[in-house]
């Protein structure tokens, strides 16, 4: 008996070993059940639009079950905004459906094409992760299937060990059937944006501790290229739903209603020698002295939110090695002194990141692997070139002294003994994978990598 009638071999990002992919359809949950019960795949993993940057939604050699057609919407409170979907449902849908009815993601991750069900795996976090924390904050409840056929229906009152190993738990504690998610009321798919133009690292993170309380959302590009008095310069963006009364006269009839942008596109790799620190240099001057200082602009949601979705193939910008984005959390104590350290390490070592993102994290969601933790969190896009991953290293030696970590759902090369020094709560999350999962039937290459479960088969 197969999960599906339709099934086919894929391969992932990079030079990955096959696996052999399920399409999950809704109307067959009890037949998936019996055939993850009775043994048909020796390990499995739900997957959902594979949009991780590296090995969390790979499955080398075995099983990945392909969530998109689990893509319904199943009820939602038109008073309140709470709905409840399936996991397969995707980001994209959500807004499209429910934006112009006054409705928005209550968290966002930098692109709108993933599922419900891989948010709420990662935990994903959002531009204003220091107001409002990951999206497990917003998850009300969910409903998994085990993998002994069992469906279970979790939250913070009941099964709550099983809620919070979920959340953050990289798609390794069930299968995601359901999510009720908790939308947030806006009244216009517009942002209001204010630009404040930076000269220095301490002027940048002293302009987020001054501002960021004021605004729901806030975000840092910065110049890790530039170096002497102008080291660490960047462009802060704080922005906040716009109402209607911010928009000009002739859009208020119409709200919820953007400019239609045609999708660029790259249409081949890069050569190598494009990305080298003169171009970049002059890539960041060039961005930095078109950033001014500026109040109250409007910008659509798809420009703030998701830059990068409108240009199709833009991975191919990095060239045929691709990229690694390397990013960490360093708490506050101690994480001006961290962030220092990692930026000067990489332009010592002359590897410079094509993009730096600079962003302030509140409180956890309370997931046992989940990422976020008070504190600042940088991300970097380093083009893959020989020598890149000793330099990474070194960088993850300055987080683990900092008592920081790395985001699971963005690492492609982390190391285990890493991992496990940086995530305090593993054994207790492994307690619960041990009750829901005693076979250890769900597994994926990131954990096999990091030696998240133990016995990984």
């Amino acid at each position: 008996m197969k999960p599906s009638v339709q099934q086919r071999e894929t391969t992932g990002w990079g030079r990955y070993p096959r696996a052999l992919c399920y399409l999950f359809r809704p109307e067959r949950v009890r037949e998936v059940a019996e055939v993850l019960q009775h043994g048909g795949m020796s390990s499995y993993l739900p997957r959902g639009l594979g949009r991780a940057y590296g090995d969390a939604a790979l499955n080398s050699e075995q099983g990945v079950l392909l969530m998109e057609r689990l893509d319904r919407y199943l009820a939602f409170d038109t008073e309140t905004g709470l709905l409840r979907c399936e996991g397969g449902v995707a980001l994209a849908d959500i807004i499209a459906t429910f934006l112009p009815r006054g409705w928005f993601l209550p968290v966002t991750p930098g692109t709108k094409f993933c599922t419900v069900g891989a948010c709420v795996a990662c935990d994903v976090h959002g531009k204003n992760h220091h107001h409002d924390g990951s999206i497990g904050n917003f998850v009300r409840s969910l409903t998994l299937l085990l993998p002994n056929g069992e469906t279970v229906r979790c939250s913070r009152e009941q099964n709550a060990d099983l809620f919070y190993a979920t959340i953050g738990g990289m798609g390794l504690t069930g299968i995601i059937l359901e999510v009720e998610l908790q939308l947030r009321r806006v009244e216009t798919a517009w942002i209001v944006v204010d630009y404040v133009r930076t000269r220095d690292l301490d002027e940048t993170l002293r302009t987020f501790h001054e501002r960021d309380a004021n605004y729901l959302y806030s975000v840092a590009w910065l110049d890790c290229v530039a170096q002497g008095r102008g080291f660490g310069r960047g462009v802060l963006m704080f922005g906040r739903h716009a109402v209607t009364d911010d928009l000009p006269p002739a859009r208020r009839p119409n709200p919820f209603v953007i400019p239609r942008k045609r999708d660029k596109s790259v249409p081949f790799d890069l050569p190598e020698f494009v990305l080298n620190p003169l171009s970049l240099q002059a890539f960041n001057n060039l961005y930095y002295a078109t950033h001014p200082a500026r109040e109250g602009i409007l910008v659509d949601y798809n420009t703030y939110f998701y830059p990068l979705d409108s240009i199709l193939q833009w991975n191919r910008a990095y060239g045929k090695r691709g990229f690694v984005q390397w990013q960490c959390v360093l708490p506050y104590e101690n994480g001006v002194k961290s962030l220092d350290d990692i930026l000067r390490t990489a332009q010592q070592r002359r590897t410079y990141p094509f993009l730096s993102v600079l962003k302030r994290m509140g409180e956890s969601s309370g997931g046992m692997l989940s990422f976020p933790m008070p504190g600042y969190t940088i991300a970097l896009d380093f083009p893959v070139r020989r020598g890149l991953f000793e330099v990474l290293n070194e960088l993850d030696a300055i987080v683990l002294e900092a008592g920081g970590r790395l985001y699971l759902a963005k690492d492609a090369r982390m190391s285990a003994e890493t991992f496990h020094a940086t995530y305090a709560l593993l054994p207790r999350w492994r307690e619960v994978k041990a009750q829901v999962d005693p076979q250890g039937l769900l597994q994926s290459d990131l954990a096999r990598r990091l030696q998240i479960v133990e016995g990984g088969k």
